[in-house]
């Protein structure tokens, strides 16, 4: 972990409870799924496509798609997790293209806490735009992910200034310093927005509170971690999370 990161989790461990989980997949002893028979496609409503379709859930997450899709795919995914990177940047165009467009398929992201503030900063952001922004930013923030935690971690002197801020301003106060109130400026989030946003410290405590219940109740421990309809999803060591989810979904009756 480097110094950033650790900085990053320990401004934010100051004021809120957290789990200690990792990054990168795990092998999972969950069965694997059983075959299904093909699903069929769902039409979309008039005038739009079923990516458009875009929910908050009651468990903290983000859904794009049918609401009533027979496959219901949820990840648990840090925006600052390289290996989720990987795996939207793999996956992403196909899965929506493909699955989330059929009707066939639900995905929900809900944002898990790894790397401290940073992560809770990030998510603050992205559900403070507006909800048809939600997945084109984190698909955005995960493209763009070695970039912006490159000036992150010369944050330096300005972050550790801003960790030390009454709670009420310190989360803009780290977004500025590490650069981020100008990544989602330039993507339609004004440095205005971006401050009312991040000026509510209950909303990071609700963010932490998120993860600590997915880590206590249903043992998440690693990013990401993949569900469908309910069950984990296995990844043999060696393959990559996107090709296992891919055939997941085919083998689920997605095809």
């Amino acid at each position: 972990m480097t110094a950033f990161r650790r900085f990053a989790f320990t401004v934010l461990a100051s004021s809120t409870a957290l789990a200690l989980a990792s990054c990168g997949s795990k092998d999972s002893t969950a069965s694997g799924l059983a075959k299904a028979a093909p699903v069929a496609a769902v039409a979309a409503p008039a005038g739009q496509m079923w990516s458009d379709v875009v929910s908050a859930t009651p468990d903290g997450g983000m859904r794009m798609g049918n609401p009533n899709a027979p496959i219901k795919v949820i990840e648990y995914g840090a925006l600052s997790c390289p290996h989720c990177a990987k795996l939207s940047n793999d996956g992403d165009k196909t899965l929506v293209d493909k699955y989330v467009n059929s009707g066939r398929v639900s995905y929900e992201f809900r944002s898990y806490i790894i790397h401290g503030s940073i992560d809770v900063v990030l998510t603050m952001l992205v559900q403070c735009a507006d909800k048809s922004a939600f997945f084109p930013l984190v698909q955005q923030i995960y493209a763009t992910q070695d970039q912006w935690i490159a000036v992150a971690e010369k944050a330096g002197a300005q972050a550790q200034a801003a960790g030390n801020l009454p709670p009420a301003q310190r989360f803009a106060g780290l977004a500025d310093a590490y650069g981020l109130t100008d990544w989602f400026a330039a993507r339609g989030l004004s440095k205005d927005q971006a401050h009312a946003c991040l000026s509510k410290p209950e909303n990071a405590q609700a963010i932490a509170a998120r993860t600590q219940k997915w880590y206590q109740d249903q043992g998440i421990d690693s990013t990401p971690t993949l569900f469908i309809n309910g069950s984990k999803l296995e990844v043999p060591a060696g393959t990559e999370p996107w090709d296992a989810l891919n055939a997941a979904l085919q083998n689920a009756g997605a095809r």
